[in-house]
């Protein structure tokens, strides 16, 4: 008898990390989205810019309303770290 085994390694805890200054700017915001799609709710994407970006972040808001949250957690000029928390 074969016995098969289902991990699933995502908890409602998890962070994944996203560094978007090794992504081609012309693939960066579909990468995002693509990666926000695939969080489960209660999951956060942490995410790493080198620069605030101010047009996703309404592009996030059109798109998915409440349902991703936004936190700083670094904003220096240098760049950003962001956490999107998917409810």
């Amino acid at each position: 008898m074969t016995t098969i085994h289902v991990c699933n390694h995502t908890t409602p805890e998890a962070i994944y990390p996203f560094d978007a200054r090794f992504v081609a700017k012309r693939f960066r915001h579909a990468a995002i989205f693509g990666a926000l799609d695939a969080l489960h709710p209660g999951e956060t994407m942490r995410f790493v810019n080198d620069h605030d970006p101010i047009p996703l972040l309404q592009q996030m808001q059109q798109r998915y309303g409440e349902q991703v949250e936004i936190q700083y957690r670094e904003r220096a000029p240098e760049g950003v770290m962001i956490d999107f928390i998917k409810r």
